[in-house]
């Protein structure tokens, strides 16, 4: 891998391969879309089930009094029948849902307090305790909807009995007992140490098999590179408007927005990095004389570097390694002191590491048509191995399982790393044998 220092103007490193003008050189991330975020909430799902439900209620009834057909299997009960029935199911709906959601909080609080608060909302974001609220609470204001289309004979009119919207009600009630089934299945599941590593697992390596290339990927070997504005150039900052962790960059939007034009566009913070109001988040350089960006420009350079209150794994390989990291040290305090537990995370980074020793450095530059137009703060995989190994081997030194533990990772990495790895890997592996 090449390394080259690039200053003075933005056609410096003009002399590299074209082919380190291809896309490939950036992150192969997905985007998060507007409907990923729509659909993020916990509250979300279950709304447009109870939504679909009570739309349901009100319809199929008219349905009823249309059908003049014989349904075989459907109820065949009176209007005393239909309201005890529904009224049954109402009930019964309401005070399950109860209970599903104090399961859910005392899970929660025991995910928080046992391994690390930041796995809550890979909690919150499971689909099947989601599904199961909605269907609970779908059931309920279903029966209420059906029950006011319920009406006895009279003198002035006859009686009217839902019997397909009954027999739906009675459906739902089928449905929620399985929901019910499933979602003990899994929170039975979910709590266990294994299942939590094992899925942040999951999750991290994907990131990191997008995030970073492959050795032979167009670009690669510019992960090096640095970059200095010419004397001759100005730059203008485009600050944040709100708090919180960067989550995502859009470096494909912000290349074609620095070749549209021609300038630099230099994102500051890292991805994953916190960003307090009023801190500058993008640096526009362009040549002296060149008017000031607009408020509209520069609101729409600030909406190509997301930020929120919680990090996201999407372009952020760290955050699943923080998570991991966290449950290890947990287990590593005095007051739980489980370093078997701590092992098992390790067996987890041991995974996720083996995968990113073995690829190149995003380059810190990007270019296009041969001229620097973007410049980045990627993160490093030397930043990945001092995340997962460093707290591990703090807290953990003491234990006899824990050094031996990130020896015999360490040697095993070293096997297989590229060799601008192996530096980070022999120093952890010292550290360790120091301890050992």
């Amino acid at each position: 891998m090449t390394s080259r220092t690039s200053e003075g103007s933005p056609h410096a490193g003009s002399d590299a391969d074209t082919d380190t003008d291809n896309l490939g050189a950036l992150p192969r991330t997905r985007s998060i879309s507007r409907w990923d975020r729509i659909w993020r909430p916990f509250w979300v799902l279950p709304m447009v089930i109870i939504v679909a439900a009570t739309v349901a209620g009100i319809f199929l009834p008219e349905f009823d009094r249309s059908f003049q057909g014989e349904l075989p299997y459907v109820f065949r009960g009176g209007p005393n029948g239909a309201r005890d029935m529904l009224g049954t199911i109402a009930g019964a709906m309401i005070s399950v849902t109860g209970l599903v959601f104090s399961i859910t909080m005392v899970v929660m609080q025991l995910a928080s307090s046992q391994f690390s608060p930041r796995v809550l909302s890979d909690f919150l974001a499971n689909r099947v305790t989601q599904t199961t609220l909605g269907i609970f609470a779908a059931s309920f204001t279903y029966a209420l909807t059906v029950l006011r289309s319920v009406l006895d004979e009279s003198g002035v009119s006859a009686g009217f009995v839902p019997q397909i919207s009954v027999t739906v009600a009675f459906l739902l009630v089928l449905a929620s007992v399985a929901m019910f089934l499933a979602f003990i299945h899994h929170m039975t599941n979910s709590i266990q140490v294994s299942s939590i590593v094992a899925h942040l697992g999951n999750v991290t390596l994907d990131v990191v098999d997008r995030y970073l290339p492959e050795p032979d990927a167009p670009g690669a070997r510019l992960g090096t590179d640095s970059w200095k504005p010419g004397p001759g150039m100005t730059s203008q900052s485009v600050l944040a408007q709100e708090h919180g962790s960067v989550v995502e960059v859009d470096h494909r939007e912000l290349l074609s927005w620095a070749a549209e034009h021609d300038a630099v566009v230099e994102v500051l913070p890292q991805v994953g990095a916190f960003v307090p109001k009023g801190m500058p988040a993008i640096r526009v350089w362009r040549a002296a004389g060149s008017a000031a960006l607009e408020e509209d420009q520069l609101g729409s350079l600030r909406r190509k570097v997301m930020v929120e209150k919680d990090r996201v794994f999407n372009q952020d390989p760290a955050y699943g390694i923080r998570k991991l990291v966290d449950i290890a040290d947990r287990a590593l305090s005095p007051g739980i002191n489980d370093p078997t537990t701590s092992v098992q995370v390790l067996d987890e980074l041991h995974r996720i590491l083996r995968l990113a020793v073995t690829r190149a450095e995003l380059p810190a530059l990007v270019t296009y048509e041969q001229v620097v137009r973007l410049v980045h703060r990627p993160q490093r995989v030397s930043l990945l191995i001092d995340l997962a190994l460093a707290e591990p081997l703090h807290y953990g030194k003491e234990s006899i399982q824990v050094p031996s533990r990130i020896i015999s990772l360490v040697e095993d990495l070293l096997t297989v790393a590229l060799p601008e790895h192996q530096s980070t890997l022999r120093h952890w592996l010292d550290e360790a044998r120091s301890v050992a």
